[in-house]
């Protein structure tokens, strides 16, 4: 019969040269399992003096300790030894260009945006930008918009601390641009305002974060016809609709006067929606002659300049131009609803080719 000491020396050899994980579990199995080498020796206590039997069970529980340690140490070895091995066969040269394992998508939003300048750009529109963070007087005072008026209001408006105790604000429209051109440039002016705008609301038809473009046209001659032509060739461009039905309603603006909200031709029959010739109507845009009061304000003699102004708001016309029913979808980042919704790069060119923003 094995003496501890001589099954620790051939158990520990065992250990040594085992050379897999599965080895070591066979091992461990053979030795420290229910029939195993050390468990068979102490079932054979019971039948010891009781002097014998101790000293016996210490030098049993001993060697099983030792055992069952170097198992683990082994197997610890032998798991940095296969990391080691893994991560040289997985090894990465940064150095190598990226894999393209996901194609890019354009988002709707930028595909919108791209398609309204790219039509602007034909009609001699120049891009304008400014910043999303405003003062009162460029949002609001400049564009002759009352002080009572609802949209000055905290419940509406998302204001900042300034300097001086001025409260800045998150542009309510992309307007101040209109302002901050002719401020500082000599009419004639024809620009195009794309960008970010910030409103208290958000629900399926509103976001508290959404997208305007804006046009100006400021210049001697200038009319109200300039600027239907204007917004109806948009508006069956944009669309893709020639004969599409367009028609101007009276409404007011503090910015423009006087003002009109631009409609489009639409069906819901059968409860299907269709933009194009039908028996109702879809407000998209909302324009004007600019204010003379505006003109003022901006340093431009209103007996001199007149001009128009217009602006619409992206997500609105994307989502009725490509289907999207829910406006809060555009921000929730979900990439399945981008690969839906979005566009391969120059899959749907606008009608000015190469624009760079």
């Amino acid at each position: 019969m094995e003496t501890p000491d001589q099954l620790r020396d051939a158990l520990l050899k065992d250990v040594e040269a085992a050379n897999s994980t599965e080895a070591l579990e066979e091992l461990r199995i053979s030795a420290l399992g229910k029939k195993g080498r050390i468990t068979e020796l102490m079932k054979g206590l019971g039948q010891m003096a009781p002097e014998e039997r101790k000293a016996a069970g210490q030098a049993l529980n001993v060697l099983k300790g030792e055992v069952s340690s170097a198992i683990d140490v082994k197997k610890a070895a032998m798991a940095d030894a296969d990391l080691d091995k893994r991560l040289m066969s997985e090894q990465i040269d940064v150095t190598l260009p990226a894999a393209h394992e996901e194609t890019g998508y354009v988002h709707p939003i930028s595909q919108t945006i791209d398609e309204i300048v790219g039509i602007f750009g034909e009609m001699g529109f120049t891009v304008a930008e400014g910043p999303d963070i405003e003062d009162d007087w460029h949002n609001f005072t400049a564009l002759n918009i009352p002080l009572d008026h609802p949209a000055r209001q905290e419940h509406d408006t998302f204001y900042m601390p300034g300097e001086d105790g001025k409260r800045k604000v998150l542009r309510t429209h992309t307007s101040p641009v209109q302002i901050r051109t002719m401020t500082d440039q000599e009419p004639p002016i024809r620009i195009i305002v794309p960008g970010r705008t910030y409103r208290s609301d958000y629900d399926a038809t509103h976001s508290p974060m959404f997208h305007q473009v804006e046009g100006l046209v400021i210049d001697k001659t200038s009319h109200m016809g300039h600027l239907k032509g204007c917004l109806i060739e948009f508006c069956r461009a944009f669309f893709e609709v020639d004969d599409l039905p367009v028609r101007f309603r009276p409404s007011y603006f503090p910015f423009t006067e006087p003002s009109a909200e631009v409609d489009i031709g639409c069906t819901r029959e059968g409860g299907e929606f269709k933009i194009g010739h039908g028996d109702d109507w879809l407000e998209i845009l909302g324009s004007g002659m600019v204010n003379p009061n505006v003109l003022s304000n901006c340093g431009i003699d209103p007996n001199e300049y007149q001009g128009f102004a217009f602006g619409l708001g992206v997500e609105r016309v994307a989502m009725l131009k490509y289907g999207i029913p829910d406006l809060r979808t555009f921000f929730e980042s979900d990439l399945r609803w981008l690969r839906h919704y979005g566009f391969r790069s120059l899959e749907v060119p606008g009608m000015v080719g190469g624009l760079v923003r």
